[in-house]
């Protein structure tokens, strides 16, 4: 029965790590749109979406109560607003040339997250786990170094995602019904937007081919779909293995941005991933240390 639940969630992580991953190619589609207006649409049609479906698991009653609490309010704002900026600064990235960048961004969280556990959780990172987020601060220093530019994609993807996943820590929520919330939080700005720009004759979206269009209307389950598979993932399966195969997201998008989307990738870029890479392996190796040093006692009580 374990094992195949675990396997189950391998599934489950695998789906959502390869639409993550492939999420570049979809919004591509639509490089002709500003990146404001493409994230109205997504918030828009990500609410038809997940709308329908709590209506269909007849959850509104929970949603209800959810919202009756000022703290859940409190913190459903601040995460809508996060993943907002993480969806818009992503979608930007991709459809201005950036698509290294990003990927670079989303190597970089797990080790954010390191750094909002000490500075939020009090958490007490091992020696293995400190030398990792100092490796990566190599990299990213290296980069700023060459380019004379500071990698502002990546570490704002690395932020505006790690402080989302704090939020979601701090007062854990159902998937589903977290979405819902934080998009009927967005959904009044997004419409507003979308209003103004048909009003003052600056939207886009007409100007779509009709294929491109209809590609446009499935926003909501490009978003949903993943982040619930990703929930069905760590519910059967150890978040050390999870975290292991979150870097197949990463490496996808790396892959069409030099393979795909013809991106330069120089000697720098190769000397700051190596870095990060290398921060990757050993804060892997790390954490499961970590986890089995905490699992013996356990075991032997």
């Amino acid at each position: 029965m374990e094992t195949n639940q675990t396997k189950a969630g391998i599934g489950y992580a695998v789906l959502a790590y390869l639409i993550w991953g492939l999420l570049p190619l979809y919004w591509k589609l639509f490089a002709s749109m500003s990146s404001w207006e493409v994230l109205a649409h997504r918030v828009l049609w990500s609410f038809v979406f997940v709308a329908l479906v709590v209506t269909v698991m007849r959850r509104w009653g929970e949603l209800k109560a959810m919202f009756a609490s000022r703290k859940v309010v409190l913190v459903v704002c601040a995460s809508s607003l996060l993943i907002s900026c993480n969806w818009l600064i992503f979608i930007w990235a991709v459809n201005n040339d950036h698509v290294i960048e990003s990927s670079l961004g989303y190597y970089m969280n797990p080790l954010f997250n390191v750094l909002m556990g000490v500075l939020f959780l009090k958490e007490r990172p091992r020696f293995g786990q400190w030398l990792a987020i100092a490796l990566a601060f190599a990299g990213v220093a290296y980069l700023t170094f060459i380019y004379g530019k500071f990698p502002w994609i990546s570490l704002t993807l690395a932020l505006t995602f790690g402080l989302y996943g704090l939020t979601k820590k701090k007062l854990p929520l159902d998937s589903m019904l977290g979405l819902v919330g934080e998009t009927v939080l967005v959904l009044p700005v997004g419409l507003l937007y979308l209003g103004y720009i048909y009003i003052t004759g600056a939207s886009t979206v007409g100007t779509l081919p009709l294929s491109s269009l209809m590609a446009l209307l499935l926003a909501g389950a490009a978003t949903a779909v993943p982040l619930w598979a990703f929930a069905q993932a760590t519910k059967r399966m150890s978040l050390s293995t999870l975290g292991f195969l979150q870097y197949i997201g990463p490496t996808i998008t790396l892959f069409l941005g030099v393979v795909v989307f013809k991106e330069a990738f120089s000697q720098a870029h190769m000397v700051s991933f190596a870095l990060i890479w290398s921060a990757l392996v050993l804060y892997t190796v790390a954490s499961n240390r970590k986890s089995a040093a905490v699992s013996t006692p356990k075991a032997a009580a």
